[in-house]
């Protein structure tokens, strides 16, 4: 094992997941066996071989190389740790230390099996990890059944998992690929693009492609940096064939990027300058579609904001799928057969350039790894302009000023007179009820204002910062 690719690797993920643990000098017997269990389960639950546990790197943000005095070789009550692990792990499981430097620092990694016949147990009893936290298996009983469903049949896929409903119809799908040039077989198609499970049932991938897929697709634009501002719009693309979902969204994209008139230093030809990376968005929204952990029946999101836009994708990186790898334009499809498809339709390429075309336009930054998500951003480039010639943008300063100066109105409002009522709040303010209601919602939603008690008898908190 190359122990200073797996260490680098492991640390270039922001925060620990659920297959893997930090610490720098600790030792508990007990609980090291319980986290073997933990995350040898886990190991299984996300497809992966191996886990790890790994001594001499921090476990804070930073993931900084400490170093470890940890000794493997170290006994348990006269016992070899490695004895009084294994003798309490049941039923066996593969794992085993390893140690050297990495960046002039020692370290200890050991290397934990997925459970591969029944959930690994420590001393009796099942652990697992939800997010970086060790817990006990018995108190989540639908990862339970869910874990002992991947041991027995693998992990849960759009292709072996069958569809919420089974009254599913393809109308759009076939007019789909007749309009890309290709004409389905109305007899043989759901064979061909693995529609149905060996049982005869659509799975959910027949459920994402049919005329209805369930799945509740959305762009919701606001009108400032973050979702305590005003909501501007939400489009709904949802409820329809996948693929005419994201041809949707794709047009709405062309829609928001606005052409920007780019008037300086301006000798014959006026320069137009798009709002937002066009190729770049395009990648990425295609990306979230074919790589979304659909089968948790959980929607990509595409939100837009006053500076930027970002894609959210739900799910991780695949098990084998490295994040050297996957900058380099490694692909490893999450959805196998939804890539099939959409390579077929040639929505997108295998050539793997998608990621390292983001990242030439926009920067690695523009990657984000959540727990369970990856976001990409993609910023705005705006033209700046003479203050009389700005017209605005897709979302104006001027309206987000006024917005913000009615809000310190009415907290001041409220100081003085805690039980102002909002017709009031707008008669002394000259404002509309429209208004002050969206103005009081945004105070709410970023933790500035409260209300106290019901709305005839309560008053308003002001909370000072």
């Amino acid at each position: 094992m190359d122990l200073t690719s797996l260490v680098n690797e492991l640390r270039s993920f922001s925060f620990e997941k659920e297959w893997f643990e930090f610490k720098e000098n600790w030792l508990q017997p007990a609980q090291l066996g319980e986290y073997i269990s933990a995350i040898s389960n886990s190991a299984a639950m996300l497809g992966r071989d191996y886990g790890y546990f790994v001594w001499g790197v921090s476990d804070d943000e930073g993931h900084e190389l400490v170093g470890t005095d940890f000794d493997p070789d170290c006994e348990v009550n006269h016992e070899p740790l490695k004895h009084y692990l294994a003798r309490q792990l049941e039923p066996s499981v593969d794992f085993d230390f390893f140690e050297g430097e990495v960046g002039g620092k020692r370290i200890v990694v050991l290397r934990i099996g997925c459970a591969h016949i029944a959930p690994t147990a420590f001393n009796g009893n099942r652990f697992i990890r939800i997010g970086s936290s060790k817990e006990n298996l018995r108190r989540y009983p639908q990862r339970e059944a869910a874990l002992f469903g991947v041991i027995s049949h693998g992990v849960p896929t759009l292709e072996n998992q069958p569809a919420e409903r089974q009254d599913l119809s393809f109308g759009q799908l076939l007019m789909y690929y007749a309009a890309k040039g290709v004409k389905l077989n109305p007899e043989t198609f759901e064979v061909n693009l693995g529609l149905r499970m060996g049982d005869g049932r659509y799975n959910m991938l027949a459920q994402l492609l049919s005329d209805d897929s369930g799945m509740p697709l959305r762009v919701a634009i606001f009108s400032g940096r973050d979702k305590a501002s005003d909501l501007y719009s939400v489009r709904e693309f949802g409820h329809q064939c996948l693929l005419y979902s994201l041809d949707e969204v794709l047009r709405y994209g062309d829609v928001v990027n606005i052409m920007q008139a780019d008037e300086r230093d301006r000798v014959v030809e006026r320069k137009d300058v798009p709002l937002f990376d066009e190729e770049a968005f395009r990648e990425a929204t295609v990306n979230s579609f074919v790589h979304n952990a659909w089968i948790d029946g959980n929607e990509p999101m595409v939100t837009v904001f006053s500076d930027r836009i970002e894609i959210l994708s739900r799910g991780t990186l695949p098990p084998r799928q490295t994040m050297r790898g996957f900058f380099a334009g490694e692909s490893i499809p999450v959805n196998k057969k939804l890539s099939e498809i959409f390579l077929q339709l040639h929505i997108s390429e295998k050539t793997g350039r998608g990621v390292p075309k983001i990242v030439e336009r926009c920067g690695r930054s523009s990657f984000e790894f959540r727990e369970a998500s990856i976001v990409v951003t993609i910023p705005f480039t705006r033209v700046k302009r003479r203050p009389s010639e700005d017209k605005g943008n897709l979302v104006q300063e001027a309206p987000r000023n006024a917005r913000a100066e009615l809000c310190e109105r009415i907290l001041e409002a409220m100081r003085e007179d805690p039980s102002i009522t909002k017709p009031l709040l707008a008669s002394r303010l000259d404002a509309s009820k429209s208004g002050i209601d969206r103005a009081i919602a945004s105070l709410r939603s970023s933790g500035r204002l409260e209300r106290v008690g019901s709305n005839k008898a309560g008053y308003w908190h002001v909370i000072e910062r």
